[in-house]
């Protein structure tokens, strides 16, 4: 609870100074969400580790939430594995050194032997520290 209302907290401060973005700017926040989708996707280790904050914290649709290492340690298991992953309708709103990212993530999960649909809409928070983009946040939803 502590750390939805963080976020809420964290989403009104910066709503009020949302400003235009660049298509540069842009296309580097899109390219990092590439990225990690394709580093979830192929169990990259290394790259998820590159491209998460030390204090990421990761909502699922379940409610559940994790922090960098367990999100990484469930795909490093296979306890989160897909098939297919890809982030479709995706919107980025910047605001200095954060990006607003919404899009539908739209997977074929493997739990256990059978391959599973899943269809739910996502808000990442992304953050530019030292020249990357870190995620920094992430919630799920059912819609």
């Amino acid at each position: 609870m502590k750390k939805t209302t963080l976020l809420i907290g964290f989403l009104c401060l910066f709503s009020g100074y949302v400003a235009a973005s660049t298509p540069a700017a842009d296309q580097d926040v899109a390219q990092a969400v590439d990225h990690l989708t394709q580093a979830m996707l192929h169990k990259d280790i290394a790259e998820l580790n590159a491209l998460t904050a030390q204090n990421l914290t990761y909502g699922h649709s379940s409610g559940k939430v994790q922090d960098k290492k367990a999100f990484i340690a469930d795909i490093e298991s296979g306890k989160s594995a897909f098939k297919t992953l890809e982030m479709q309708n995706q919107t980025i709103t910047l605001s200095g050194d954060v990006a607003l990212v919404r899009h539908h993530f739209s997977a074929q999960a493997i739990k256990g032997t059978d391959v599973v649909p899943t269809e739910i809409e996502n808000f990442q928070i992304w953050q530019k520290q030292d020249g990357k983009w870190l995620l920094v946040g992430r919630q799920a939803f059912k819609f």
